[in-house]
């Protein structure tokens, strides 16, 4: 039988170390893996596909807000996402319910309660702090339109809200260009977006920055 493994995605190491620590005392029947950077993320998803949970930090390198959540529940639909944030601000914590994470803890969190939250998600419910953040019908309407694009066509997106060219997309992404001009125009076609510029002011909402 393959072993149920856990992913702490987080780019600090000791913060990775006190969350490995938590889920030896609580979940000592499980591998955990360590990932911090999205580009280790991505590899680790594709290469174990025993992992049972993401724990997710929003800040790590590559991402840029709630995008590298975004990503990983477009390829992984099935696969639970718990957001770990120092930014617990309401609105951050119901924006990443509303993208689709099964959870959040606020790094600020006890042990237990994180251990709590963790248990939860892996029993097939949630774990959410108590929320005074309203649901935001745009952040709905945003989630709905990203959810339209495959995989790669969001990582061109974040491409393009870098400023990347198309020649640079294809560099990046190693593909043809005129695969990545394909790309582009069906992503601005799903995106309701009239140009490069209004699809990378798009994915710069996706920021935590701009929820507080």
């Amino acid at each position: 039988m393959p072993e149920p493994t856990l992913l702490v995605a987080d780019d600090h190491p000791l913060f990775r170390a006190a969350v490995l620590h938590v889920l030896r005392e609580r979940l000592p029947h499980y591998r955990a893996l360590e990932a911090a950077s999205a580009a280790t993320l991505g590899q680790m998803l594709q290469e174990q596909p025993d992992i049972e949970l993401v724990l997710l930090d929003l800040s790590m390198p590559g991402t840029r807000g709630f995008s590298a959540l975004l990503h990983v529940r477009g390829e992984y639909p099935e696969l639970p996402v718990v957001i770990i944030s120092s930014n617990d601000h309401p609105r951050v914590i119901r924006r990443a319910q509303q993208f689709g994470a099964a959870g959040f803890i606020p790094k600020s969190a006890p042990a237990d309660a994180m251990g709590d939250a963790i248990v939860s998600v892996l029993d097939g419910g949630s774990g959410f702090p108590p929320i005074a953040a309203e649901r935001s019908e745009a952040d709905d309407e945003l989630a709905a339109r990203l959810a339209q694009l495959t995989p790669q066509q969001f990582r061109v997106l974040l491409c393009l809200a870098d400023g990347l060219l198309n020649k640079q997309i294809a560099a990046a992404l190693g593909l043809a260009e005129n695969t990545v001009k394909v790309h582009v125009t069906a992503i601005l076609k799903k995106l309701r977006c009239y140009s490069r510029t209004q699809a990378a002011v798009l994915v710069k909402s996706l920021d935590t920055e701009s929820t507080a």
